[in-house]
């Protein structure tokens, strides 16, 4: 029996450990290794007074079979109208023989998808659109230059050298500089022409004005087509009845079902490297410094710390380099809970509350740090503790660890955040009932400094035999969650069948096949 050492408890994680073991495969011993107290990584839903708090907001929507399979595995879709929908008597799909989530708690919801931009105390799509309201908020003289802008943009292509060139070439100057310059900049804290455009053909895909315009139209006239609908645009995702951290907390009480180990609090530190190989971990624990040995390693840890600590033998220095130069930016959750918000709901969707039924706003004005604010209240009603006479909010906030909005103290932090919201108009301050802080590390592998030679990073990684690097953090890649599965499911794939050549598994989410390609959306034939 081999034993598999997995580093890190989030989706890439335990993915991993369960295809494993799923399957009955009595072949391997197989600990997971999580320096936190808490299942999910980023993926984690925090639990505050009664009410919960996404960390980063996570949709779920995968154009891969496999993933969403999985996930409806192990958390069947609604069978009956969730307590919201059944209240305003909104639509919703609901699918044969699932559970009610109104008594069963492990049930995925299929939620409702409104996402938009607020600029200058205006409302835009998300992403943007073309439609008459757009222009009203614009107004004809810059709507007027936002296309001819584009036009330009059309007929002379930029060299796409960096993130902005990118979406110039998408979207023109002008709308680039207002809905997607100082974003980006807030995100990274780093200007686009200084980031490269790969962060750009990795999120935003095949998404631009022609897009955008094509999905209208078929709107328009009635034709829906969503297996060449791009991500963003999709209308529907599915979401855990009590956030995503619920479905990784399933997730590993089905993986220890099947046998496997799980020890929290133990933080990787070192990892020995004998003979080519890795031969152990050594990891700080609360009963102090322990060695754990295994036959194989499954890294979802930073790839900047994972080389750092690489012990035993010397590795080059360019590659050393590389790994301590990658960098990343850090994300700060403000969770504020408040009788009700000052928008108005000028649109036509029915909401308990009558509050604005985004999931979220992303907030371009650059005279606020806020990036983009969560209403917990349209992910879950469950979400909410008294989902009828509050709302429960997530302010996200991007930063560096150590700088001075990350070192602020709790109550700072929250009083800097429930102030700007004042200043945008969208609550009184002293209207929060409660409020809750979290800081998490290494939210977002950054594509700048040594980020351009991390090619030759993966060529070494990939020379050590027993060694598969998954996950966001693990590749260094800002993948999204069912992206980061993908490349776990690959990785057990080539250790099941033996396979040396790694390549597939770190060309998930890189291939303009996989993006276009066989997708599953959530309008399927299993509607009841």
């Amino acid at each position: 029996m081999e034993k598999v050492v997995i580093i890190g408890a989030g989706p890439a994680g335990l993915t991993a450990g369960l295809e494993l073991l799923s399957d009955g495969n009595k072949n391997y011993d197989v600990v997971i290794l999580e320096e936190s107290n808490a299942i999910g990584g980023i993926s984690r839903t925090v639990y505050h007074n009664g009410n919960r708090m996404d960390i980063g907001g996570h949709r779920f929507f995968s154009k891969s079979d496999e993933v969403m399979n999985r996930w409806k595995e192990l958390m069947p879709l609604q069978g009956k109208k969730s307590y919201d929908d059944k209240v305003l008597n909104r639509e919703s799909p609901v699918y044969e023989n699932g559970p009610d989530p109104e008594n069963e708690d492990r049930v995925m919801l299929v939620r409702r998808r409104v996402s938009r931009i607020y600029y200058k105390k205006h409302f835009f799509d998300y992403p943007i659109s073309m439609k008459p309201q757009t222009i009203k908020n614009m107004g004809l003289g810059t709507t007027f230059v936002a296309g001819c802008s584009y036009m330009k943009s059309a007929v002379a292509k930029k060299k796409e050298t960096s993130l902005e060139n990118f979406y110039i070439n998408r979207f023109g100057k002008k709308l680039y500089s207002m809905f997607f310059e100082g974003y980006t900049e807030k995100l990274w804290g780093r200007h686009p022409k200084e980031i490269a455009a790969d962060w750009g053909s990795q999120r935003v895909k095949g998404l631009s004005i022609k897009t955008l315009l094509k999905d209208m139209f078929s709107k328009a006239f009635g034709k829906k087509d969503n297996k060449n609908v791009e991500t963003s645009l999709i209308e529907q995702f599915w979401y855990p009845k009590f956030g995503p951290g619920q479905l990784w907390e399933i997730a590993a009480k089905e993986f220890e079902k099947l046998g496997g180990k799980i020890l929290m609090n133990t933080s990787v530190k070192e990892t020995i490297l004998e003979n080519g190989s890795i031969k152990s971990v050594k990891c700080e624990t609360s009963n102090g410094l322990t060695e754990i040995n295994g036959d194989i390693f499954i890294s979802s840890m930073p790839l900047k710390d994972l080389v750092a600590g690489i012990k035993g033998q010397t590795i080059p220095q360019n590659i050393a380099n590389i790994a301590s130069g990658l960098p990343y930016r850090d994300f700060v959750t403000v969770g504020l809970l408040v009788p009700k918000l000052a928008l108005k709901n000028e649109t036509e969707i029915k909401t308990m509350g009558n509050i604005v039924p985004d999931c979220w706003i992303y907030v371009q004005d650059t005279n606020v740090k806020l990036g983009r604010i969560q209403i917990f209240n349209n992910w879950s009603p469950y979400m909410v503790k008294d989902v009828e006479h509050t709302v429960w909010i997530g302010l996200e906030y991007f930063c560096t660890e150590g700088d001075n909005f990350w070192n602020m103290n709790d109550n700072e932090c929250i009083d800097f955040a429930a102030k700007e919201l004042e200043k945008m108009g969208i609550i009184s301050s002293g209207d929060v009932l409660d409020s809750h802080r979290e800081r998490v590390k290494k939210a977002y592998p950054a594509y700048f400094d040594t980020y351009s030679q991390i090619d030759e990073l993966i060529a070494y990684i990939n020379t050590i035999p027993n060694l598969y690097c998954v996950g966001r953090n693990g590749q260094h890649r800002y993948n999204n969650m069912d992206h980061s599965m993908l490349t776990a499911i690959r990785a057990v794939e080539h250790i099941k069948s033996g396979k040396t050549d790694k390549s597939e598994i770190w060309k998930v989410n890189t291939e303009k096949t996989y993006h276009e390609g066989k997708e599953q959306s959530t309008n399927q034939s299993e509607k009841a």
